[in-house]
């Protein structure tokens, strides 16, 4: 055994190169006078490095360049840090993580207490990697956020992570979204966020569905109607129609917690678009819409301004693109807009923006109602004519499809949101 008294931690800081060969033989142990065990010191003092190498030797496996870099250059601070590992970066050269790395990980990471989440996006992480995630999330109760989208986990991948959150009580934001995850896994996190109170966000986008019955919306909806913590579902590309909609509307009614639903990518028309309108109109609660994608029309943009109109809807930011909507839908929520100034983000862009849009969204950013930095068009006049132009948002932060590098708060960059919602939705320390 290994006790860390005064004369050891000294003699660790005098002879640091040599504490690797030792490691591995070494069984590690709190002092009982309540001294920190050896794997603990190390972390503390910043050496996530070192005690990745280490446990790579334990293991006989070879060490990722990659890894160690990051962890060489990540800086502990107050509020923890974030391990940034995706494969997918466009600023620097990285080499992609497989199963093995995971596990070399996941041990590294299991008694460290300063790293509070982890960006894994887009590397060959497989159900195998997914397995050694939930046992560290499992044993480290300092990770509050996952990052695993693109990593071809599949179903078996989802369903360790579902028997992980049955009982983990620290986990707050999961991001599984583009995962070839099936209705089985879909299903299982449903049924374990009845009961679980410590996740706030999750993303379950493009799954890989192949039945009409919409089995993932019922359960979905029975879940939001006991669920009192979740604060944002993310459920893009379900090829949810109209019924299923109507489904979840049903939990939402009963459901006073939910801030930000993203239903972006689906099959909802304007009868689903009139089930969300009565869901504004009763609950109070809902922040953040986003339904990019559909094909709401003209009509369903209506039913949407109807009820952003009403004094006591909070709704805050409502996204619309890409919806098949003309000029009386749009015009109507520049009215909804003006009547109620909660409504403070709009985003319309590849909607038909004929002249009068033009000029009633021109209205709204040079009368100060809307912010250029809260929507995705920017006026412009050539010969006394408006006409508008495309601007990156910050709810493109959570589309799976979307690169995502620039610095927070640039209203360039596709990695800045602008809204403040009720906790943080980047893998940023809070």
């Amino acid at each position: 055994m290994i006790f860390l008294t005064p004369g050891v931690i000294t003699r660790y800081c005098q002879m640091r190169p040599l504490w690797r060969c030792c490691y591995s033989n070494a069984k590690i142990k709190t002092h009982k006078s309540g001294s920190p065990s050896f794997a603990s010191l190390v972390t503390s003092m910043g050496d996530l490095e070192g005690l990745y190498l280490s446990v790579c030797d334990d293991l006989h496996l070879s060490a990722s360049v990659f890894i160690s870099q990051v962890l060489k250059e990540t800086q502990i601070r107050g509020s923890g840090v974030s391990l940034r590992l995706a494969g997918n970066d466009r600023v620097k050269d990285v080499i992609r993580l497989t199963d093995n790395d995971l596990l070399v990980l996941s041990k590294t990471l299991r008694s460290d207490l300063t790293v509070k989440a982890l960006d894994l996006r887009y590397n060959w992480i497989s159900d195998e990697g997914a397995g050694h995630l939930a046992d560290l999330i499992q044993q480290n109760a300092t990770l509050k956020r996952l990052r695993m989208t693109g990593n071809k986990i599949g179903n078996k991948g989802a369903m360790h992570f579902a028997s992980m959150m049955q009982t983990n009580t620290t986990l707050e934001e999961l991001d599984v979204s583009d995962c070839d995850l099936a209705t089985q896994s879909l299903i299982a996190f449903a049924i374990v966020l009845n009961s679980n109170r410590s996740i706030r966000s999750i993303n379950v986008s493009r799954p890989l569905l192949f039945s009409l019955q919409e089995e993932t919306a019922v359960h979905m909806a029975r879940m939001l109607a006991v669920n009192q913590t979740l604060r944002e579902l993310h459920m893009g590309k379900h090829g949810m129609t109209d019924s299923g909609v109507e489904r979840l509307c049903e939990g939402l009614m009963i459901n006073r917690t939910l801030r930000y639903l993203d239903l972006r990518c689906n099959r909802i028309t304007r009868d689903g678009a009139k089930r969300l309108s009565e869901v504004l109109r009763r609950n109070s609660t809902l922040e953040i819409l986003d339904l990019s994608s559909n094909r709401i029309e003209d009509d369903g943009a209506v039913y949407l301004s109807e009820a952003v109109a009403l004094p006591h809807c909070k709704l805050r930011a409502l996204s619309v693109p890409n919806n098949s909507i003309g000029t009386t839908g749009l015009v109507s929520l520049t009215k909804a807009m003006n009547t109620n100034p909660n409504l403070t983000h709009i985003y319309i862009w590849g909607n038909r923006l004929e002249e009068p849009v033009c000029v009633a969204f021109s209205q709204l950013i040079a009368s100060g109602r809307l912010l250029k930095d809260h929507t995705d068009v920017s006026p412009y006049e050539v010969d006394g004519r408006f006409y508008l132009a495309e601007m990156s948002h910050g709810l493109q932060r959570h589309y799976y499809w979307v690169p995502s590098y620039g610095q927070d708060g640039d209203p360039a960059s596709n990695a800045a949101l602008a809204l403040n919602t009720s906790h943080c939705l980047d893998l940023q320390p809070c």
